[in-house]
């Protein structure tokens, strides 16, 4: 295993990888887990959406909208389907880039570079804050051909990046290298549908080190601005494009994630 994987604090990635059902985890991230599902059962569920959103997200674009490029920033820990196996699925020739900075999933992701053989996987261990480090990494240029559109997914990872941060700045400097035809699939964290509920979970994670940043949908539109939002548009992530496989009953009030895909049209 990777040196540095810190198993004495809990961290995001595990607690999600926990709660919806994964092996890849630790006392502290179990423990910081069971904490927030205490303040709101509805998480697990929660958190399951957005996975499915993804999920139909990734098969949208690589079955409707023909990309074959995808750079998955803030990958977290590999749970299956992951990106490459559903685009990979459609369109065997596909090529994945996943992005992340913790040691633990570096060293998961390397079951990950055994895609199809007419496709591609990479990994680049790095942080988002700072797109370069990502658009100028050796596997990103080898992977991607940066004259054919890529579709950007930043999923369930802006919560955690606070005002000062500029998530929507980043976001922006890493859509801009991309050519035109390109897209942005994202969610978003918000306390708009059960604020007190997630206002408590939030709080679980600051007190372990995590702080959010929970936005409107306001807010969560300024990641969109100059982009073609894809039908529905901004949404609650149960409710953009459901494909009726899903077999829980989901209530508006359980999902504190919007999501949307937007195409880049210069």
């Amino acid at each position: 295993m990777s040196e540095g994987i810190d198993t004495e604090h809990a961290h995001s990635a595990r607690i999600y990888d926990y709660i919806i059902g994964g092996k890849d985890h630790y006392p502290a991230d179990r423990e910081a887990g069971d904490a927030m599902v205490r303040e709101w059962p509805a998480l697990p569920v929660h958190m399951r959406a957005n996975r499915d959103f993804m999920n139909r997200a990734v098969r949208y674009l690589a079955q409707e909208a023909g990309i074959r490029q995808f750079l998955d920033v803030g990958s977290g820990i590999p749970t299956s389907p992951n990106i490459h196996e559903i685009a990979q699925a459609v369109a065997p020739e596909s090529r994945v880039v996943y992005v992340d900075n913790d040691p633990l999933v570096l060293d998961l992701s390397r079951g990950l570079m055994s895609g199809t053989p007419e496709g591609r996987t990479a990994y680049i261990e790095a942080d988002m804050r700072e797109p370069a480090g990502i658009l100028d990494a050796p596997a990103f240029r080898e992977t991607l051909d940066p004259d054919r559109p890529v579709a950007l997914a930043v999923i369930a990872i802006v919560h955690f990046m606070l005002d000062e941060d500029d998530a929507v700045g980043i976001v922006r400097r890493l859509l801009e290298p991309l050519p035109e035809g390109s897209y942005l699939a994202m969610s978003i964290g918000t306390a708009e549908f059960a604020p007190d509920e997630v206002g408590r979970v939030a709080r679980e994670y600051a007190a372990r080190g995590m702080p959010m940043r929970l936005r409107t949908h306001a807010e969560a539109a300024e990641f969109f601005t100059g982009l073609d939002l894809v039908e529905p548009g901004i949404v609650q992530v149960h409710k953009w494009r459901p494909d009726g496989t899903g077999t829980e009953v989901v209530r508006d009030e359980d999902i504190a994630m919007y999501g949307a895909v937007a195409r880049k049209s210069s």
